[in-house]
């Protein structure tokens, strides 16, 4: 056990001191908030003062839409489309704003820009023209607005959970994507931390040093050894990416955008009357669920201890699976070139686990779902697609969850075993081409 931990330090103490672990330690969290910033900085700010000319074939219907702090309005009196559009390189106009003689039949009008307005300036264009439109329609069917508020109808269908103790529980599957979002990070960096395995061993053995160190150390220890050693690296550095990426982003969302939901704030931006405001916020409910910064959307709404919990525990119990795999593939060639015949079916279970992860999402509960999410080898990516909608009456069932913690624990030690036979024996051959047939014996071999 002692030479085993001293292994262990020393592809610690490797691996951490070279350039390129600090420069992606330290480089990747600033990065990352950065681009996260950036988006959500371009998605709330709009500092382009837009001047709209419209061209109202419904003339006088919307000569008083009423102007926003950027936006304003400008009747093209006695124009059409075509003279609009001649000028609008040639004026300070930023937009033209179409109202084509039939909009009431239509719904459809058009906005010809010099540059792309942001998805703000555009749902504001949207709601001042759809409210006019429905002005329109009431008086054509003689219909008041009162009448039209009362028959006018918004229909939701929640799906809730009933359980057999007797509560209800909304079973928020949108969460799911914040699961599917964590799944996705365990494949990449199972991969990029397996082939660090597997190289390693393949270095070892084409420079010979392999057949000093074994002559101290038993070739299962010298494996266990590279794969928990490299496992701490990894975990090192997921610990210090989730402090330095949450701490930057932590900055500069409370200096940057610290008055993006401030009411007053809000109301003066939007200008907009009680009936249009109340009628926004109905059809912005599913757009805010994606918006980084509304308290109601899916990441303010998920269990991050829970989710980074076991985000942790399934990154640690996948990769020393499928550590276990690379390094027994790498024990068997010579090269990296002769690795792509055996790579196939070592990562073609965690490949098809990622694409069939989509279903999940669709359909959590469901029997695809649950065996993706019990067996070892898919089990990192599903259940963490599963887990992030909640465990227990208001998700899935605990002991589904424990049933996966056990069989992913399970399939990590045969693992281990399975690839222990293959690189005692594969560690020390060299200039053979080795087969499927060949590695079987190798397994079968007492």
């Amino acid at each position: 056990m002692n030479k085993t931990w001293l292994i262990i330090q020393r592809e610690y103490a490797t691996r951490v001191k070279k350039k390129s672990f600090l420069l992606i330690t330290f480089l990747g969290p600033l990065l990352l908030a950065a681009g996260l910033s950036l988006v959500m900085y371009l998605s709330v700010k709009e500092n382009i003062n837009h001047r709209v000319l419209i061209i109202d074939e419904k003339a006088p219907a919307f000569s008083n839409l009423q102007n926003t702090p950027n936006i304003e309005f400008n009747y093209g009196t006695g124009m059409d489309i075509n003279h609009a559009k001649d000028v609008l390189f040639n004026s300070d106009y930023t937009c033209v704003l179409y109202i084509p003689r039939n909009i009431e039949r239509s719904n459809t009008s058009k906005l010809y820009y010099k540059k792309q307005p942001s998805g703000a300036v555009i749902r504001v264009i949207e709601d001042k023209v759809e409210s006019v439109v429905e002005e329109l329609k009431l008086k054509q069917y003689n219909i008041s607005r009162d009448e039209f508020y009362d028959v006018k109808t918004n229909f939701v269908l929640n799906s809730v959970k009933f359980t057999e103790s007797g509560e209800e529980e909304k079973l928020d599957k949108a969460k799911s994507y914040v699961g599917f979002f964590f799944g996705a990070m365990i494949y990449i960096f199972i991969f990029l931390y397996g082939v660090q395995v597997m190289r390693g061993v393949i270095e070892e053995k084409s420079n010979r040093i392999i057949e000093v160190i074994i002559t101290s150390v038993k070739p299962f220890q010298l494996m266990l050894g590279k794969i928990i050693g490299v496992a701490f690296v990894s975990l090192t550095q997921f610990i210090l990416w989730i402090i330095l990426t949450m701490g930057i982003l932590t900055t500069v969302q409370s200096t940057l955008f610290k008055d993006y939901y401030d009411p007053t704030t809000i109301a003066t931006q939007t200008q907009v009357t009680p009936e249009i405001a109340m009628q926004m916020q109905m059809e912005q409910i599913d757009q805010k669920k994606f918006d980084l910064l509304d308290p109601n959307n899916i990441i303010n709404r998920t269990n991050w201890p829970l989710m980074i919990g076991l985000f942790i525990f399934y990154f640690l119990g996948g990769y020393l699976l499928y550590s276990a795999l690379f390094a027994a593939v790498g024990s068997a060639v010579d090269n990296e070139t002769d690795t792509q015949q055996f790579m196939l079916p070592v990562t073609l279970p965690l490949t098809l686990a990622y694409v069939l992860s989509t279903a999940i999402v669709e359909n959590p509960e469901g029997s695809l779902a649950f065996w993706l999410s019990i067996i070892p080898l898919t089990s990192p990516i599903a259940m963490l697609v599963r887990v992030a909608i909640g465990i227990g009456e208001g998700g899935i069932p605990i002991w589904e969850l424990v049933l996966s913690v056990v069989s992913l624990i399970v399939g990590f030690i045969l693992a281990v075993l399975l690839a222990a036979k293959i690189y005692r024996t594969g560690i020390l051959m060299h200039g053979k081409k080795i087969s499927y047939l060949e590695l079987w014996k190798w397994l079968t071999h007492k």
